[in-house]
């Protein structure tokens, strides 16, 4: 219609382009994860406290979840079975199996708690509603689960696209009313800075960032995309992953940057190093940079506190379905979950601790509990007999022992602190 013509590489670069794109929504969902309420709460806390100074921690830590996440989802599709079902296979007898998805079931339990709470914080906010009765208003999104899981997992990758272009946009937003100092920025996005001081914003940040649910999750959304099980399949469909999970992933580092650099800019340069919750956060910003930040900022909050549940409970089910070989009724176990929350959340309102507090060391206890998926993930990917021929290469083995090697030594650096 137009009188040109394509020629045949140019259509089969067209083409290629339209299945990646069809691809793509792994890492979207897994995406979410990393820029969900323990984020805010990790970031905003380290930004306002040290200012731009662990900037550097939220760029590694980004790094080190693009191998681990593109490692997860090349296991699903060469294997064809999820990161939680070869730990099964591995461990064989259930006396084994059941203490491994206990424990993992525990980091899914701190993930949903911080998720619930980053929701009940933000309703708080927004409506001035009682953190009790915003507890227990909370239990029931799971329904928005039920509804989108009608209409097709497809419409469940168009409302995580949706709430992560509101979180993107929202902090876009922020970060030009604050206009952080560029210089500083730059100088501590390269420049590491550690100590017995900031250690525990920076386990936090990494345990934000790099998240045990979504290591077993993205290996059981990737494998669902194959058609085939031949190795022109997966050597396809794993460039499409590469793309998906580089494109997203890299999308979710630049909000958590761009969350401690607001904090940053906004408060600690302005000597408001007070500001070490959510809830202050919010009510320094709308003195500061007016009515509209503050709801900009909380409805970034709500928009992470839903979907980060959705992918929880999407986790979960993937995780005791894994280990455990029952088929879970997602919206079922959602709904347990949310109760179980009310219980932890209840009790902590009315000994008068901070939900905040609770949302920031949820994320320490994550980051103490990474190895749990990472270890068996980089051993399983490294291997022929598992991988074939897409085995690692030497080259990748050698950087996930290095983030394995880096993540633990934080640990332990933090734990010899306490």
């Amino acid at each position: 219609m137009f009188g040109f013509k394509l020629s045949a590489k140019q259509r089969s670069r067209y083409e290629d382009l339209l299945r990646t794109i069809a691809y793509m929504g792994p890492a979207l969902i897994v995406s979410v994860a990393y820029i969900d309420p323990g984020n805010f709460a990790s970031d905003i806390a380290s930004g306002a406290g040290t200012g731009y100074e662990l900037l550097w921690v939220v760029w590694l830590a980004g790094l080190f979840a693009m191998l681990l996440q593109y490692l997860s989802g090349k296991l699903g599709i060469v294997t064809g079975k999820s990161l939680p079902e070869m730990v099964r296979a591995s461990l064989v007898k259930r006396s084994y199996v059941i203490p491994y998805w206990l424990a993992a079931e525990a980091a899914s339990a701190a993930v949903d708690l911080a998720e619930f709470l980053g929701t009940v914080i933000a309703l708080n906010l927004l409506f001035r509603i009682p953190y009790l009765e915003a507890s227990f208003i909370a239990v029931f999104d799971v329904f928005l689960l039920i509804y989108l899981s009608k209409w097709g997992f497809r419409k469940v990758e168009q409302f995580f696209l949706a709430f992560v272009s509101i979180i993107g946009l929202g902090y876009l937003y922020e970060t030009f009313l604050v206009r952080p100092d560029a210089s500083q920025v730059v100088h501590y996005s390269f420049i590491p800075l550690i100590n017995s001081t900031v250690i525990v914003f920076a386990i936090s940040i990494i345990g934000a960032t790099v998240m045990p649910h979504v290591l077993y999750l993205h290996s059981d959304l990737s494998r669902k995309k194959m058609h085939s099980d031949s190795v022109e399949e997966k050597r396809r469909t794993l460039r499409y992953h590469l793309t998906d999970t580089v494109v997203f992933l890299t999308a979710a580092s630049f909000v958590n940057a761009a969350i401690l650099i607001v904090a940053s800019g906004a408060f600690y340069s302005r000597g408001l190093t007070f500001v070490q919750t959510i809830n202050q956060a919010y009510e320094t910003l709308v003195p500061l940079f007016g009515a509209g930040a503050g709801y900009v900022f909380i409805a970034a909050l709500l928009a992470s506190g839903i979907s980060s549940s959705t992918t929880g409970t999407l986790a979960g089910q993937c995780v005791m379905e894994g280990l455990l070989g029952r088929h879970v009724n997602p919206w079922k176990r959602r709904l347990v979950t949310r109760v179980i929350n009310v219980f932890p959340t209840t009790v902590a309102i009315l000994l008068g601790l901070s939900p905040f507090f609770i949302l920031f060391y949820s994320q320490v206890i994550l980051s103490l509990m990474i190895p749990l998926p990472m270890i068996p993930l980089i051993y399983y990917t490294s291997k022929k007999k598992f991988m074939g021929e897409f085995r690692s290469s030497v080259p990748i083995i050698a950087a996930a022992l290095a983030v394995a090697t880096v993540i633990i030594a934080f640990n332990i650096y933090y734990l010899a602190t306490l």
